[in-house]
């Protein structure tokens, strides 16, 4: 049974088109990053999820559970740190951590978890007077509360130095590693290529793109890059433009960056060498994912 199943899923608000007809799967065991631009229906959609907001078309099924006719069952199996998470400003962390673990009851030690997130030493501090990033950490601590078979984790990096970010992402290869799923959401690229197994593109409430970070560049035609120092790029860059496969070439003194489309690099570095032209050195580079996202979130893209 599929921890996250969405089927049809749409959600409007008067006028307005949030979320449209989405159909999405999360498999056992994954960590699922979910990206979108400002306002194409990310937080909307985890709020459907979490019984926050009502769907107004299609089903949300977690554990294969209507999270609105079973709210204890999925309560107990989901771990949650909501966008923007808020505190009770005069509790403690370690009390917003115990309240947590009284309403799953569980029987678990609150200062592990807060241990773990690495505000241990403001257990007892009031969390109104928490920086944004120990508010997160808090948050976590609190999801991470019962060992939940699914985390869903809106923006968790939010407000985190990049210690802090790293840990986060520990933690989540941690509870995957553990076979948890982890479904989140995120703006900050480079965390959701550090750590995700797959990555689902939102746009305008529709999912554009879903696959592997090397799936997603495939999927439209590129293979990444290769960098050539040479002894003659002129001569390099006209022999490189026989091969077949290559999707462009860019000349500099002495060096050649040439974008890969469905080419061999060995075929690149051979034409060369058979030009006559020295190698001196070489390196390859993949296309990132904000121009991956780019492209994918582009008014082009439908």
């Amino acid at each position: 049974m599929s921890p996250i199943e969405l089927r049809d899923l749409s959600k409007t608000f008067g006028e307005v088109v949030a979320v449209n007809d989405l159909d999405l799967t999360v498999d056992e065991g994954e960590i699922y990053g979910f990206l979108g631009p400002n306002g194409a229906g990310k937080t909307t959609t985890i709020d459907m999820m979490l019984d926050f907001v009502r769907p107004t078309n299609g089903t949300v099924r977690l554990f294969g559970l209507d999270p609105r006719e079973h709210p204890y069952e999925v309560r107990q199996r989901t771990g949650v740190l909501p966008e923007g998470f808020g505190v009770y400003d005069r509790l403690t962390g370690r009390r917003h951590v115990e309240f947590i673990i009284d309403s799953k009851d569980l029987d678990e030690d609150p200062m592990a978890l807060l241990e773990r997130t690495g505000i241990a030493d403001a257990a007892d501090r009031k969390a109104g007077g928490y920086s944004t990033g120990m508010r997160q950490r808090l948050g976590l601590a609190m999801a991470l509360a019962g060992e939940p078979d699914l985390l869903i984790l809106d923006e968790p990096s939010t407000g985190l130095d990049p210690n802090g970010a790293r840990e986060m992402r520990e933690v989540i290869k941690t509870e995957r590693d553990r076979g948890a799923t982890v479904f989140f959401s995120s703006h900050i690229l480079e965390q959701v290529e550090a750590v995700c197994d797959r990555v689902g593109i939102l746009k305008e409430g529709r999912l554009v793109a879903e696959d592997s970070i090397n799936g997603l560049r495939s999927a439209i035609g590129d293979g990444g890059r290769i960098v050539i120092t040479v002894d003659d790029a002129e001569v390099a860059a006209t022999a490189v433009s026989k091969v077949n496969g290559v999707t462009g070439i860019e000349t500099a003194p002495e060096q050649l960056r040439v974008s890969i489309g469905e080419a061999r690099k060995l075929e690149i570095l051979e034409a060369i060498d058979e030009a006559g032209v020295e190698i001196f050195d070489f390196r390859t580079e993949e296309l990132p994912l904000a121009e991956l996202f780019r492209v994918y979130t582009s008014e082009a893209t439908t």
